[in-house]
């Protein structure tokens, strides 16, 4: 978390955070997204990307982020402050440092993610030559480079949340994310865009393994 002072000092010179919804591909931020914006949040959206089986809510994002990594002129993720953008977790290296970001990180369950994963390449025809096992090491790697970065980078405050427990209370994750943001969010109306039916891919090896 960053330090109140410096927190204060960066609000005085960058104005309002840019909000953030990171995590892994498939740990449940297109859910985030969708109750952040049913709470009256702006988001910065494309709709380049539209819904499908893998995501029927919509994906909520912006072709733009993808470009990160090799992108020199980012000075438009300053209209983003105030708004709510989504950023996958291998990106936000590359995000620039003079903005405050408040970031909602979606944590999942690692057997579940691969399973996810696996299922939308097997809808687009696609396969993985990388053992599941493999797979899961170089997430918990890249997990643990990601929450350090995020605890000492000053323009980083984050609120991590794991999928499951959004799933079964709701209420209480937007309760929290209301919180984290300053409250203002309509609650009820962000709980309510959850649909439990739509966390498709339960693993019975979670604990442990879910990066809490």
């Amino acid at each position: 978390m960053t330090s109140m002072l410096g927190d204060l000092r960066r609000r005085f010179k960058y104005g309002k955070a840019v909000v953030l919804v990171s995590g892994l591909p498939r740990s449940g931020t297109s859910m985030a997204m969708k109750m952040l914006a049913a709470g009256g949040m702006e988001t910065i959206v494309d709709n380049i990307r539209s819904a499908d089986e893998d995501n029927p809510k919509g994906y909520f994002e912006d072709e733009r982020v993808k470009d990160l990594a090799e992108m020199e002129d980012k000075t438009w993720l300053r209209d983003a402050r105030g708004k709510v953008i989504k950023v996958v977790s291998s990106l936000l290296q590359y995000l620039p440092q003079d903005n405050l970001y408040k970031v909602i990180f979606m944590r999942r369950n690692l057997h579940e993610v691969l399973q996810s994963q696996a299922k939308m390449l097997e809808r687009r025809g696609e396969t993985s030559d990388t053992s599941d096992e493999e797979m899961v090491r170089m997430y918990e790697s890249h997990l643990d480079k990601v929450q350090f970065q995020l605890k000492f980078r000053e323009w980083f405050d984050v609120l991590y949340l794991d999928f499951a427990d959004v799933v079964a209370d709701p209420e209480s994750a937007a309760s929290a994310m209301n919180d984290f943001l300053g409250g203002g969010l309509d609650v009820r109306a962000m709980a309510m865009q959850v649909d439990p039916d739509l966390y498709r891919n339960r693993s019975e090896t979670s604990t442990g393994i879910d990066r809490r």
